[in-house]
């Protein structure tokens, strides 16, 4: 009897563990201007890497962080791994930091020459 009320218990954080995790973005309506947070990464990083540049232009026009980290990576770090060389230089241009490093202690220029983005790699050795 114990051990099925255990496994019963278990079974239960697991669900809900699994609810929590499936909820992707939170809203603020108390505030004036509303804020999204995304779970799984921000808006910002998730159109670099699906390389809408039109977007991210806005998206930095309203006041995105260029260096805002998203699962332990910068934009530029974002824009250098999935080979989008027009958002990297974009983001250069708005003042995105070369210097930070990922979780694991990459650079953008790490993850450009990691990924074999060639262009982008020579672009942040000059910058």
């Amino acid at each position: 009897m114990k051990k099925s009320i255990i496994y019963l218990g278990l079974a239960l954080v697991s669900f809900v563990n699994v609810a929590i995790a499936n909820e992707t973005s939170t809203v603020s309506v108390s505030d004036p201007k509303p804020t999204v947070k995304f779970v799984g990464g921000t808006p910002l990083c998730n159109a670099i890497s699906k390389g809408e540049i039109e977007f991210v232009k806005k998206m930095v026009e309203y006041g995105a962080d260029v260096n805002e980290k998203s699962n332990g990576m910068t934009p530029l770090m974002v824009a250098a791994r999935y080979n989008q060389i027009e958002i990297a230089k974009f983001l250069l241009s708005k003042g995105a930091s070369t210097k930070e490093k990922s979780e694991n202690g990459f650079t953008a220029l790490k993850w450009a020459e990691a990924t074999g983005s060639k262009e982008i790699a020579d672009l942040l050795a000059k910058a």
